[in-house]
C-alpha cells in the first residue's frame, strides 16, 4: 500500500506480552505496562492495542496479529517454565503473511542470544570468550582457562540471571568454587559435578564462557537503542556473581536516564557510530531489521591509557526489553512509524 496515495490509512500495531485469558479479556491500553508506549505511538497517528499471549490460545492471537500492520513483542525466552518455541513459530508466519515483527524472532537468534558475545568478540567491547557447543568440550577446555583467572559461564538463552555462573579455580584443591547469579551464596564442587549442572543448556544450545571483570562491583550500564540510535540509559550496582558483603550491601535499583546523560555520551557515540554498524554487519542484519527497542549491558573494563573506562558487553537483550527510561517511549514510536511508512 502507498501510504501517499492513500492518506486516509491509519497503520495499526499490536503490543504482545504473554498472559492468561483474564488478562486477555480485560487488557486495554491504559491499564496495561506499557500504557506509555500507547500514547506515544498515538502521538505518531498509529492505532495500537493490546495482544496477550498463551499457547492456549495462540490460533486468536494469530488472527488479531493478521489484522494489523504491525507487532512489537515483549515475551521472555523462559518464563514459568515456558520457552517461546511456539510464539517464535507464530510470529514467523503472520511475518511471512506481510505483517512487520519487531524483534523478528531470527534477528533474535542472531542478537539476542549471548553467542553474540562469541561472536563479536573482536569488536571493542569484546572480551576473551569462547563457545562451547558440546558438554564435553567444556569439560576439556575449562581448566585451561580457570588457570588464568575467574570465568563467567552464560548459557545460550535465558534471562533474569537463570544458567549464568562465575567460576574459579581454588588454590591448592581440586574443587572449583560456583556461583550462581540468582543466589546469594557460592559453594564448591568438582569441575565434573559442575559441568553435569550445565549439561542441560547444551540440549538446545551452546554455552559462552567470558573472563570476570573485576569491576562488575562498580556497576552494570544499560545503554538502550531505538533501532540504531540510543534511547537512553540504565544503570545500577548489582549483586548478581559479586561475592563481597559489602559490595552487595550497595545493590540497587537501576536508574534511568535520557540519552542526553552527559556521563554517558562516549559510550552513546560508540553505540551509535562504530560498534551497532560493526554489529550488523557481522551478524547480516538489515539496518531496517534491528528492533526498535534492545539494549546492551556493559560492564566497566580497563581503564584506558587516557583514563576513560573502557566497556565490556555483557549481554544483549531483544525478546522483553521491559522498564525502560521515560524518553524511550517516544523514540520507539518514531522508529514504529519509520519502519511502517517503509513497508506500507
Amino acid at each position: 500500500m502507498d501510504t501517499e496515495r492513500h492518506p486516509s490509512h491509519q497503520h495499526t500495531v499490536a503490543i504482545l506480552s504473554r498472559g492468561d485469558a483474564a488478562a486477555r479479556r480485560d487488557a486495554t491500553a491504559q491499564n496495561s505496562r506499557f500504557a506509555q508506549l500507547f500514547e506515544a505511538l498515538a502521538a505518531v497517528g498509529i492505532a495500537a492495542r493490546p495482544a496477550i499471549y498463551d499457547e492456549s490460545f495462540a490460533e486468536d492471537v494469530r488472527e488479531q496479529l493478521l489484522g494489523v500492520d504491525g507487532v512489537l513483542v515483549w515475551v521472555n525466552p523462559i518464563q514459568d517454565g515456558r520457552d517461546r518455541a511456539g510464539l517464535d513459530a507464530l510470529l514467523r508466519d503472520v511475518a511471512a503473511r506481510g505483517v512487520w515483527v519487531s524483534a523478528h524472532p531470527d534477528v533474535i537468534l542472531k542478537m539476542g542470544t549471548k553467542e553474540v558475545l562469541y561472536r563479536t568478540r573482536s569488536m571493542g567491547w569484546g572480551s576473551d570468550t569462547t563457545l562451547y557447543q558440546t558438554a564435553a568440550a567444556m569439560r576439556a577446555e575449562l581448566p585451561t582457562r580457570l588457570a588464568a583467572g575467574p570465568r563467567v559461564i552464560k548459557r545460550n538463552r535465558g534471562n533474569g540471571g537463570q544458567g549464568v555462573w562465575k567460576v574459579e579455580k581454588l588454590p591448592a584443591s581440586p574443587m572449583i568454587k560456583v556461583l550462581d547469579a540468582t543466589r546469594d551464596g557460592s559453594e564448591e564442587l568438582t569441575l565434573d559435578d559442575f559441568v553435569r549442572r550445565c549439561a542441560e543448556y547444551f540440549e538446545n544450545g551452546s554455552v559462552v564462557d567470558q573472563p570476570f571483570q573485576p569491576r562488575l562491583s562498580e556497576g552494570v550500564l544499560r545503554c538502550y537503542m531505538a533501532g540504531d540510535r540510543c534511547a537512553g540509559f540504565g544503570y545500577h550496582k548489582v549483586k548478581a556473581l559479586v561475592d563481597s558483603p559489602a559490595a552487595r550491601s550497595e545493590a540497587g535499583p537501576r536508574l534511568y536516564s535520557s540519552n542526553a546523560d552527559p556521563r554517558f555520551q562516549r559510550l552513546r557515540r560508540l553505540m551509535e557510530d562504530e560498534w551497532t554498524p560493526q554489529l550488523t554487519s557481522l551478524l547480516d542484519i538489515a539496518q531496517l531489521d534491528l528492533p526498535v527497542i534492545w539494549d546492551a549491558d556493559f560492564m566497566l573494563g580497563p581503564v584506558r591509557p587516557d583514563g576513560t573506562d573502557s566497556y565490556v558487553l555483557g549481554e544483549i537483550n531483544v525478546s522483553s526489553v521491559h522498564p525502560y527510561p521515560d524518553e524511550a517511549p517516544a523514540e520507539i514510536a518514531v522508529r514504529v512509524a519509520d519502519r511502517l511508512r517503509r513497508k506500507l
